[in-house]
């Protein structure tokens, strides 16, 4: 609040800056004044506020001190401690637990100054291209081959991975001195007795990019003896599959991803196969609600959805105040694309009149 003597002073200031040359607007602006504030002030005359000074009661949903605490020692917790809300609080409705939402967890995290970007990756940025529909796993999969730096510069090892596109489960994969459609042949065979596909009763198709092995002659044998349809990106479009380059991202930004390097192949398929263990089994997908790829592969999701549900219903009973609406939508579409086909609108010119 301003004070009377402090307006005078201030009507003052500005009169005499105006009467050596300055713009009134300007030497209000000076002191954080509008022209409309001043030219009130004139009119009605300097004086007191008159604004009561009540105090606002503290909102009646507000979280408790006790509450903030729990939550700050929730996201200290090793458990928690390298992942994000999103991730903190489908993991403690699975444990049948509800402290707040998500967007609480990052108001308490940012006024305790806690929030912070973890990792080496830059801010994820969406993007929507993908050309088959899968509504059940092992419909559409899809592959792709990265490399793995090895004990030296300018030697590496490769990694051949299978994905399938409903649950995002890796179904197969394996390492490699070299990059050959051989190699990817005897991996899709591998994968198909693993999940126990019957590819004449549920069509399965493969989606690749434009690499020589996805193209070898050796491959493509593979794939029509075993029923399984090809499916390629289009050319010099990098973005076609976008799901294999992005369970890569995952894979490399790993805190444990060695940096400098696997000593040998075994140790890289160690390494791999521990990650393929913790994404398949551990790693709560934001592609998926949260669940797990294999939660989704074995069909769990349903009864993991209702118990998240019942949580959720039974907080918002214990504190009705503190929810404006219906609770979170915990449910999954049974449909998922990959390079859906943009509908284009054709202008259909009018009839001629007679």
């Amino acid at each position: 609040m301003i004070s009377a003597t402090d307006r005078q002073q201030a009507v003052s200031l500005i009169k005499e800056a105006v009467n050596a040359g300055a713009r009134e607007s300007l030497a209000c602006k000076e002191l954080g004044l509008t022209q409309r504030t001043l030219q009130r002030w004139r009119k009605d005359g300097v004086r007191e506020d008159g604004r009561p000074h009540a105090k606002r009661p503290a909102p009646s949903n507000k979280l408790r001190k006790d509450e903030e605490e729990q939550i700050l020692a929730i996201i200290h917790q090793p458990e928690f401690k390298s992942l994000p809300p999103s991730q903190i609080v489908p993991a403690l409705a699975d444990q049948g637990k509800y402290i707040a939402s998500e967007s609480s967890f990052y108001r308490i995290m940012n006024k305790h100054n806690q929030q912070q970007h973890r990792g080496r990756s830059k801010q994820r940025t969406s993007k929507t291209v993908t050309s088959h529909r899968a509504t059940a796993p092992n419909q559409v999969w899809m592959w792709d081959i990265t490399w793995l730096p090895g004990p030296v510069k300018g030697l590496f090892f490769y990694l051949y991975l299978v994905l399938d596109l409903f649950s995002r489960k890796i179904v197969a994969w394996e390492i490699w001195e070299e990059e050959s459609a051989e190699h990817a042949s005897q991996l899709i065979r591998r994968a198909v007795i693993s999940e126990q596909c019957v590819i004449r009763k549920h069509p399965l198709v493969l989606h690749s990019d434009n690499g020589s092995p996805m193209k070898g002659a050796t491959l493509l044998e593979t794939l029509y003896n075993l029923g399984i349809t090809p499916s390629r990106s289009r050319p010099r479009v990098s973005n076609d599959n976008p799901y294999a380059e992005s369970i890569f991202r995952t894979c490399k930004y790993r805190p444990e991803y060695p940096e400098k390097g696997f000593v040998d192949r075994t140790a890289a398929r160690e390494w791999v196969l521990g990650f393929v263990n913790w994404y398949n089994r551990e790693h709560r997908h934001s592609g998926l609600k949260f669940l797990t790829p294999e939660q989704r592969h074995r069909g769990q999701a349903e009864q993991i959805f209702k118990q998240r549900k019942q949580v959720y219903e039974a907080a918002k009973a214990s504190n009705p105040n503190r929810w404006s609406g219906e609770t979170r939508d915990w449910s999954l579409t049974e449909e998922v694309w990959l390079n859906p086909e943009k509908a284009t609108s054709v202008q259909v010119p009018p009839k001629a009149s007679n």
